[in-house]
């Protein structure tokens, strides 16, 4: 039994010197714990600049790019509507020509239409002006033929009755035979 109980009394002194080892300080946890300070301290350093620096510096000018690019969209997006609202204004105002214009062509040629109308009835009116003057000048020349035809007639009537010598009734009669030779429709007109 003995046995047994020094067995378990060395147990339980071996536990407490390992138990009294995990609690207690010693130099050699400390330069251990320190060293693997240190080491992890260097290692955080290391990535740092070796990892994290560039993952951040990444991260910072993908960031910066897209704002960037938002900033770009914006202006660019406002000098759109703008570039829109001026090409719609210079739209609105070339229809507004374009209206004049055609407005000023139908003026001008309402014009001219009516000056082309003017011009015809003047045309027209010296037509029959010139018309109505050369009918004028040709009943004064068929009056003048049958003036002279006249005197050619009576001169020859004259010249028959002369020579006949006749009585009034022989006159008469010639004159009735020179009115049927002229006719009666010239003689009335």
């Amino acid at each position: 039994m003995n046995t047994a109980v020094g067995n378990a009394f060395i147990l339980a002194a071996a536990d407490a010197e390992v138990t009294t080892r995990l609690f207690d300080l010693d130099w050699q946890l400390l330069h251990d714990a320190s060293l693997m300070i240190v080491a992890i301290f260097v290692l955080m350093l290391i990535m740092g600049h070796f990892l994290f620096n560039p993952a951040r510096k990444f991260l910072a000018d993908r960031s910066e790019k897209i704002k960037n690019d938002l900033d770009t969209a914006s202006r660019e997006k406002s000098e759109a509507i703008a570039l829109k609202e001026d090409y719609e204004s210079r739209i609105r105002e070339i229809d507004k020509q374009a209206e004049e214009i055609l407005s000023d062509a139908r003026k001008r040629a309402l014009a001219n239409e009516a000056d082309i109308v003017a011009r015809a009835k003047e045309e027209a009116s010296r037509i029959i002006d010139r018309a109505n003057q050369e009918a004028q000048l040709e009943k004064q020349k068929v009056a003048d033929q049958v003036k002279t035809e006249m005197i050619s007639i009576a001169s020859l009537m004259a010249g028959k009755v002369v020579s006949a010598q006749i009585d009034t009734t022989v006159s008469e009669s010639l004159l009735e035979e020179t009115l049927k030779e002229i006719g009666e429709s010239t003689w009335l007109s």
